[in-house]
Order: structure tokens, then C-alpha cells, then sequence
């Protein structure tokens, strides 16, 4: 199974639950669903049983009602098939690498609860962890939910001594650059475009039409990390609420990755990063993730225009606003004139290739032609601010006027569009409206060389 969903998917009605603004999952404080959800458990595993056994005795633990929970145990190809216990059912498949997302779409799958949770096999929930964890995705079904990963060493406790006791008592360091963006953000209440870094695939919950909606992780990363971080920039674009759950604590055996070698192996872990990172920044297009300089096919800002009175205006307007949004791409109607071309930027709406379009954060849409003056030292980049805002808190579209109050310019957000279409309505995220005296329109032929002179 691969992904082939689009990555703004289509906005169907959730089937329970409540949209909310913007990210403010506080709303729901104090909150319990009236009866306590459907949960599926996929735990991945990997030539790992006794740590399967504790997290499936665990599992057995939870506060959760046992005849609503189902724990689905997929196995990566081990070379021995693995035993189950405490009620749990098995998945294998072929070992064909390190297939760690496949595996988990296997098991969402087959799942047959309204939530899902996906945990490793060496990673063991506190009894209290699914009823923790599956809450807000229960009220609200766009909630992606992080738990805690915690560190111990298994090995130094009896397997039949409390978990949330013993695992305690040998605690490691947990990694402080996740800690400090948890204290930073609120618990995630203030996400952003790069948020999804802080979504640890091995302590996440989901609902099942949310996933679905989203689609299945990414089959193409065959190495440790990176398939979660790409699932969850997916899920933001497709209006995801992000929210950090600290009492829902699952222990994993041995330490984080980056703390698991000496020194010496730091150049190696750097190389199998780096692998990770590049391979994240060919499909996450926001700024600070995606390449500074080079073009990746998908793009974060996608600009239509509609309507232009000649070929010179639309030069005029693309070229406007690609010096300002250089990484855009700009969706022309009709044919591409034969001055912009050569520029890979440039497209003709017939000739839009989902794969780029689909993936974009924001939709910038210039409905008659306008061009983009410049910022100097007395006018600040409106422009660029609107892209970088919108989505994030409860802004999610920017309009840009004259002074009449007529449209020239409207930023919007991908993921408060598909939240708005989804509930029907545009309480998720606001609209403001402001003039715009650094856009000009052209409503007669255009002097190209005054533009390109800079005279007029």
C-alpha cells in the first residue's frame, strides 16, 4: 500500500464529533466523550519479543474498557513469528528493509476501531495511556495527539513490577530539544507550519476518518525516522489540530536515537540524518524545511491568476510576483506566453499537475491582473507576512483590496479552506480584510519597459 491520497484531501464531513478553532484544543478542557470510543492499538514489531510481551501486558492494563480496545501486533519480517498474548492478533509481513509505515497502513488497514494508536513494540503504555490519548480525537476528529515517550532501561526491572512504578525508578534523559518545544508551544496549542516535528510516530492517535482522509504514511522511507514527520506535515496541510497529551506516558526501552552511541558514531548518525532530512525536504515545501534555493516538485505557495488584458500584463504580474514569492509556482489561463515559458514556475491551468498544486499550503488567487511593487524601507512585506500567517492560530485568509474595497489579492490558507468546506461553515478559522496600496492593477496595456526600468 502506498499513499495516493492528495495532500489537501477532499472535505468530507467527519462522522462524529466537533470542528474547532484553529488549534485551540483547550476548548475541550475538562471534556470527556459521553461513551468512550472504538480504539485500535497497531503495534509494530520488529525480532523484539520480550519487550513485545511487556508492551502487550500492558496494553491488558489499560483504564481503557477492554471491549472497546483491540490491539493489532504487525510484524516487520521477523525471522521467527512472534507470540501473542493478552488477546492481541498478528499482521506479518514479508521482510523486505526496514518497512515501518507499510506496516502501520497494514495495520490501520485491518483496524476496526474510530481511533486509532500507533505504538512500537518497545514501547509500553502506562495503564492510563489510550484513555489519555484518545480523548480529544474522540471530540474532536481532526485532532492528531502526541503522547509522551519516556526512556528507561527495561532490563534493570522485573518484568511483573508496575510499569508506571519501576520504569520510573531507571528513567533516562528525554531528548530536551522536545521537551523545550513542548514548553515553548503549550503542549502544541500553538502549532505552526513546522510543528510536525514534534509528532513522534511511535505515541500518536488519530480518529480513522482523519487518517483516512490523510492518507497512509509514506512508503518510501525504508529507514528509521522521517515517516512520521512527512504524515504529519500532511496532516496539518489537511487541517489537522496538533495537540501534546504529557499524562499519556508510554516508556521506551534504551534511549533516543541521537543518545544511543558514543561520540564516535555521531558522524554516523549525522550521514543517516541527513538521508532522512533531504529526503523530507523533496515533500515538505515550508520555509525552513524545504531547500533554500532549489525548486522541489511541490510547491507551498501555488498563485492562480485569472485574468489578464494582454500577454504584457501577465509578464507584468508574474514576474511581480515571483520576485516577491520566488518558490511559488503560477497557475496562467490559456496558453503560457512565450516570455515566461522557459521559466518551470509558470503553468497553464489545463497543463497543473495535481502532485504540485494538491500539496500546496497556500492558494494565493489574483483573480485580474495586478503587479507587486516592491517593499522598501517604509512599507513592511504585507505580503510575505500574510503567507507566513495564515493557517497558523485562527487566521485563515487574507484579502487584499484597493480603496474601493474591490479584491486584488486573496491569501488563503489550504488548511483552513478544507477545515471551512469540511464543517460547512467559516467558524474554524477568520478572514481579514486590508488595503492594499502596494498592489497596482492593470487595467491598460502596460509599459514593459518602464516596469523592468523601474520609471513606471
Amino acid at each position: 500500500m502506498t499513499i495516493d491520497a492528495p495532500l489537501v484531501p477532499g472535505a468530507s464531513r467527519p462522522p462524529f464529533g466537533a470542528g474547532i478553532r484553529g488549534n485551540e484544543w483547550n476548548q475541550l478542557d475538562g471534556v470527556v466523550p459521553a461513551v468512550p470510543p472504538t480504539v485500535s492499538v497497531v503495534v509494530v514489531h520488529f525480532e523484539q519479543q520480550a519487550e513485545l510481551d511487556r508492551t502487550l501486558a500492558a496494553l491488558a492494563r489499560q483504564t481503557h474498557p477492554a471491549d472497546r480496545l483491540e490491539v493489532i501486533v504487525v510484524d516487520d519480517g521477523s525471522a521467527e513469528e512472534p507470540r501473542m498474548s493478552h488477546g492481541a492478533w498478528l499482521l506479518r509481513q514479508p521482510d523486505e528493509g526496514f518497512r515501518l509505515a507499510a506496516a502501520r497502513n497494514l495495520g490501520a488497514a485491518a483496524a476496526t476501531g474510530d481511533i486509532l494508536c500507533f505504538l512500537d513494540a518497545d514501547t509500553a503504555p502506562e495503564p492510563g495511556y489510550v484513555e489519555a490519548i484518545t480523548r480529544l480525537p474522540a471530540l474532536a476528529p481532526e485532532t492528531v495527539a502526541v503522547g509522551r515517550r519516556r526512556h528507561t532501561r527495561f532490563e534493570r526491572f522485573d518484568a511483573d513490577a508496575p510499569l508506571e512504578v519501576a520504569a520510573a525508578r531507571f528513567a533516562l534523559d528525554e531528548p530536551q530539544w522536545l521537551a523545550d518545544a513542548y514548553a515553548r508551544s503549550g503542549n502544541l496549542l500553538e502549532s505552526d507550519n513546522r510543528s510536525y516535528r514534534f509528532v513522534i510516530g511511535a505515541v500518536i492517535a488519530c480518529s480513522r476518518w482523519f487518517f483516512d482522509e490523510v492518507g497512509g504514511f509514506d512508503e518510501s522511507f525504508t529507514q528509521y525516522g522521517g515517516e512520521d514527520w512527512e504524515w504529519a506535515h500532511r496532516a496539518w496541510l489537511a487541517g489537522a489540530v496538533f495537540a501534546h497529551v504529557p499524562h499519556a506516558v508510554a516508556w521506551h526501552n534504551g534511549a533516543d536515537w541521537a543518545g544511543r552511541d558514543d561520540a564516535s558514531a555521531a558522524e554516523a548518525r549525522q550521514r543517516l540524518k541527513n538521508v532522512e532530512t533531504l529526503q523530507l525536504a523533496q515533500t515538505i515545501a515550508v520555509r525552513e524545511s524545504a531547500p533554500r534555493g532549489v525548486l522541489i516538485e511541490r510547491a507551498d505557495v501555488v498563485v492562480t491568476v485569472s485574468s489578464a488584458i494582454s500577454d504584457a500584463a501577465l509578464f507584468v504580474c508574474v514576474d511581480s510576483v515571483l520576485a516577491a514569492v520566488p518558490h511559488a509556482r503560477i497557475v496562467v489561463p490559456g496558453p503560457v506566453p512565450a516570455v515566461l515559458r522557459a521559466d518551470p514556475r509558470v503553468v497553464a491551468r489545463a497543463d497543473a499537475s495535481h502532485d504540485v498544486t494538491d500539496g500546496a499550503r497556500v492558494r494565493i488567487d489574483i483573480q485580474n491582473a495586478v503587479v507587486v511593487l516592491a517593499p522598501d524601507a517604509s512599507r513592511d512585506d504585507r505580503l510575505g507576512r500574510a503567507i507566513e500567517t495564515v493557517g497558523v492560530g485562527s487566521l485563515g485568509e487574507v484579502v487584499f483590496t484597493d480603496d474601493h474595497g474591490a479584491a486584488l489579492l486573496t491569501v488563503t490558507s489550504s488548511r483552513a479552506a478544507v477545515r471551512r468546506a469540511r464543517w460547512r461553515d467559516d467558524c474554524p478559522f477568520d478572514t481579514r480584510v486590508e488595503q492594499a496600496p502596494w498592489l497596482s492593477p492593470i487595467t491598460t496595456e502596460p509599459s514593459v519597459a518602464g516596469y523592468l526600468g523601474g520609471w513606471g
